[in-house]
């Protein structure tokens, strides 16, 4: 399915809560932005009250340990983004400007979720700009061990084929492979939260990270089980979030995309990865436009022009 028209928010809203990774509260606006604007992240609260403006794109990315990282620590960075990128992505969003305080989006309850919620509350309006896909030509790969991700050509949509492996019982081995839509991914994929083995949380803390996770914002997995009382939302949880935290990561391609997504035993290293491969050479990808019918409004189902050049990609 091919969206046509471009989207942003009907009005700003705001969230505020904790990193997950920090520790600290974080209060976080995302503001409606015109089209072509794409997303945004304006860092505020930073020494000598200066602002920073950082674009969601895998060209600002600095850190891929435990959560995605846009920006410069040293100059203002945000981190942990992947969640709130996979909900407007996965709700065919294209245009948002995201006013921060702090260095980590919020946590919230771990999922996209969330997010949503927040997005329901104000709205999704129909801009008069035609909607520009970045297309997979060719297939690109990367490996690590025995763990790979993979872009490969898919002219009509945007599919993920995502499958973990873990030794232990609680989780073993998981695969979920779906066709994006905003249905797909509220049904499917924007409930699955983060997780995390109770065996590591002393030497993340002592590495300063998860500071902010709690059973109200993680799945604990202990040596017998999953340690949260109300137990998992989905049967496959895991491998769902690893599919969201994909579908976050990818969006810092900048455009939607139109190809496949595959990947064993990935996370946003691998994520971060190919698209860095993906953009290694021009005649990889082209960018097109969308063209829509009749009947115009979010959602529909357009076909594709032809490819327009886009240096800013390279």
């Amino acid at each position: 399915m091919k969206q046509s028209q471009q989207t942003t928010l009907r009005a700003a809203v705001t969230l505020v809560g904790t990193g997950v990774h920090s520790g600290d509260e974080v209060k976080m606006i995302l503001h409606p932005a015109e089209a072509s604007h794409g997303i945004a992240f304006l860092r505020t609260g930073l020494p000598g009250g200066l602002d920073r403006l950082i674009d969601a794109r895998h060209l600002a990315v600095t850190a891929t340990e435990l959560c995605t990282v846009i920006g410069d620590r040293d100059t203002g960075a945000v981190a942990t983004i992947e969640h709130l990128m996979a909900a407007l992505t996965g709700l065919g969003i294209d245009n948002v400007l995201v006013e921060i305080d702090g260095p980590e989006v919020p946590i919230l309850d771990g999922s996209s979720a969330p997010f949503i919620d927040a997005i329901d509350q104000v709205g999704i309006a129909v801009q008069g700009a035609t909607r520009r896909y970045l297309k997979v030509l060719k297939s690109v790969r990367v490996t690590q061990g025995k763990a790979f991700a993979e872009l490969l050509p898919n002219d009509r949509a945007f599919r993920l084929d995502v499958e973990i492996d873990f030794p232990t019982p609680v989780i073993g081995r998981q695969r979920k492979a779906v066709e994006l839509s905003p249905s797909v991914f509220r049904r499917e994929i924007s409930r699955a939260r983060t997780f995390g083995f109770m065996r590591d949380v002393e030497k993340l803390w002592s590495a300063g990270f998860a500071l902010g996770a709690s059973l109200e914002n993680t799945v604990a997995i202990g040596d017998d089980g999953i340690m949260n009382p109300e137990g998992l939302r989905y049967a496959d949880e895991f491998v769902r979030h690893k599919l969201l935290d994909a579908v976050g990561d990818l969006s810092l391609a900048g455009l939607p995309l139109l190809g496949t997504y595959r990947s064993y035993c990935g996370g946003h290293r691998m994520n971060f990865s190919v698209l860095e491969a993906l953009f290694s050479s021009r005649s990889n990808y082209a960018i097109v436009d969308a063209v829509p019918r009749r009947e115009t409004g979010y959602a529909d189902i357009g076909s594709v022009a032809a490819s327009v050049l886009a240096p800013e990609m390279h």
